[in-house]
């Protein structure tokens, strides 16, 4: 049905512009009532882009970028939370988001997503993949950080169920995305351990960071201690720390310490208890690949900011020395 109404609309365009953007008009009065309005109108809104000269796209660009309230709001309360303000942070948030119109929803043509990189959406497209035609949220609409901001402040005020809504909602725009899916694994902490080691093991699955890969272990390492498994949450705390030297891991080793249980562990205990447990050691081997893949082909490409930014995230991950030696080579051209 919609792509026949689509068609139709469609033939009936001509060459003269000025009167495609009339009947383009007509069509949306027509159908803004229709069980697929909303896919109608975004596929005559793109058709009616294509009907504007030049000067009134730069026109209409230069008005969109200057309108940017996503990032306006964003702006004002990051420094809020950064001094830990949070319920401060929190109630602007809640003004600004009484008057804020949905955007970039899904419907039954279109999913709408926004991706950090090049990598982000091949652990998409490998792990999860697109039901229907994606369309990308740009750059000065961060309308995914609006929702996983929202939904940490929600988690630091103690409003489980709001935090866990909008957090969703960020998730749904980026599902690989570690550090939501590490904010969302939170909201369950203390509340279904189930949902909480879930999140975490995805999270450690799409991770690509160093940081976010020690915290999945630590929250694997607290998932064990109220397991009771104190010789598993040893290892994952220990494990942890070849990615990152946290006070978190030494306090909760500690821990352990008291509850009788040898914290001093060799890596080949550790990965005995990981691979008894089939947890995921080290990072996924996919990422690996895909990373050094891209960085490959932006290097042949001549594209060398993008080629040394590649490399440097495969190398935070293995520490290759030859990965290393080309990464100082590309910092003397750049």
């Amino acid at each position: 049905m919609y792509e026949k109404i689509i068609n139709e609309i469609k033939l009936n365009l001509g060459e003269n512009k000025d009167l495609n953007k009339k009947y383009l008009s007509s069509q949306m009065e027509k159908y803004k009532d229709h069980e697929f309005n909303v896919e109608i109108l975004r596929e005559l809104s793109r058709m009616m882009w294509d009907c504007l000269s030049d000067e009134e796209k730069q026109e209409f660009i230069e008005i969109s970028q200057n309108e940017t309230p996503i990032m306006d709001i964003l702006e004002e309360i990051f420094p809020l939370i950064e001094n830990e303000k949070n319920d401060e942070a929190l109630d602007k948030l809640n003004s600004f988001m009484l008057n804020f119109s949905p955007m970039f929803e899904d419907d039954s043509i279109n999913e709408y997503h926004y991706f950090t990189n090049h990598l982000e959406e091949e652990i998409f497209n490998e792990y999860i993949g697109a039901k229907k035609d994606v369309r990308y949220i740009p750059n000065n609409q961060p309308l995914l950080d609006l929702y996983y901001v929202y939904g940490f402040l929600f988690l630091e005020t103690k409003n489980f169920n709001k935090a866990e809504e909008y957090l969703k909602k960020a998730l749904k725009i980026n599902p690989i995305s570690s550090r939501i899916l590490l904010e969302l694994s939170e909201v369950y902490k203390g509340q279904s351990l189930n949902n909480y080691f879930f999140y975490t093991t995805l999270a450690l699955k799409y991770s690509y960071y160093p940081q976010d890969i020690a915290r999945c272990y630590r929250n694997l390492g607290f998932y064990y201690i109220e397991a009771g498994e104190y010789k598993v949450s040893a290892s994952l705390y220990n494990f942890s720390m070849k990615y990152e030297l946290s006070p978190l891991a030494y306090k909760e080793l500690q821990y352990l310490k008291t509850k009788g249980e040898i914290v001093e562990l060799e890596l080949s205990e550790c990965l005995e208890a990981l691979n008894e447990k089939n947890i995921q050691i080290d990072t996924n081997p996919f990422i690996l690949k895909t990373l050094h893949l891209l960085a490959d082909k932006f290097d042949k490409d001549q594209a060398l900011p993008q080629a040394l930014y590649y490399y440097e995230l495969e190398y935070d991950l293995t520490h290759n020395e030859k990965i290393l030696e080309k990464i100082n080579e590309l910092r003397k051209v750049i």
